[in-house]
């Protein structure tokens, strides 16, 4: 089932898509703990899992492949497998889609991916909606795409941000998956300029729990979401205590959530940080909103 055709059956049952991304271990991790993460999950009856791109060559040695369809084969959860193109050619790209299609995986997070300054990038692709392109003139894969409620950090203003995002949903996106955010006005801002562009594809927000300070200082250098004061005053209050950190953010992401769903947010996109636990904490406070 695509993402796309998930998210229409959920609109005629009147309830959001709820979904969680999870990532391929470290190389340095043993590789049996991403069951862990996925019976954890597995009980919370995720609408689909995503899985992020993981670092490596050629779709011979892709973690993220063999991950979504690990998700799909046996816990029978559809999967949406990131694709990044900044490091690759064409070629290479046809590769990953021809190595994703035999193992069954057709729903696809297409990204350009961070540029690594010291890396000289690939010039086959530029921007995500190139990408997206391509793979639809590869056969029937199913696209889905980023956006960023505060604007993509490299973009100079609000209106180009979203003139770029109708650009990957014209070149075939079906589904928006959002950068983090923890100010709500924010996103019903984005939402309603999306949709006075002319976008129409669903929306989904996504919502990270903050657990610890330093989760909280990397994720923000690197996509620059901002800090309402609300959220501030929290993590100044709890910095040094963990334990009562993780519950507040956890406790932030979960009125967050409710205030998204009670305001018609299409679904519900939570970065596990492959964190069952948490996730599950999560859960256990909304559910009943699903």
């Amino acid at each position: 089932m695509s993402i796309a055709e998930i998210f229409a059956r959920k609109k005629t049952e009147g309830r959001p898509v709820f979904s969680f991304e999870i990532f391929p271990p470290k190389k340095d991790s043993p590789v049996d703990t991403i069951y862990r993460t996925l019976d954890g999950l597995q009980g919370m009856s995720p609408d689909f899992i995503s899985v992020t791109f993981g670092a490596g060559g050629s779709g011979k040695d892709q973690p993220t492949r063999d991950i979504a369809a690990l998700i799909q084969g046996q816990y029978h959860i559809p999967a949406l497998a990131h694709l990044t193109c900044v490091n690759y050619s064409r070629q290479e790209i046809s590769s990953l889609l021809e190595d994703l299609k035999a193992a069954k995986i057709t729903n696809i997070l297409a990204l350009r991916g961070d540029i690594n300054p010291n890396i000289p990038p690939h010039t086959d692709f530029h921007y995500a909606a190139e990408l997206i392109s391509f793979i639809k003139e590869q056969g029937d894969f199913h696209v889905s795409a980023a956006c960023y409620p505060e604007g993509h950090c490299e973009c100079p203003d609000l209106v180009t941000d979203v003139l770029n995002l109708r650009k990957k949903v014209d070149a075939g996106a079906e589904h928006l998956v959002s950068q983090l955010f923890f100010d709500n006005n924010l996103f019903y801002s984005f939402v309603e300029r999306a949709r006075i562009a002319g976008i129409n594809v669903p929306i989904e927000a996504g919502i990270m729990p903050v657990v610890n300070k330093r989760q909280i200082e990397r994720m923000v250098s690197l996509c620059g979401a901002s800090l309402p004061a609300k959220f501030s005053r929290m993590m100044s209050r709890y910095s040094d205590r963990p334990e009562a950190l993780r519950d507040a953010g956890i406790a932030y992401a979960v009125d967050q959530i409710v205030d998204l769903i009670s305001n018609g947010v299409e679904g519900i996109h939570l970065y596990t940080m492959n964190n069952p636990q948490v996730a599950r904490r999560i859960w256990d406070n909304v559910s009943s909103l699903l």
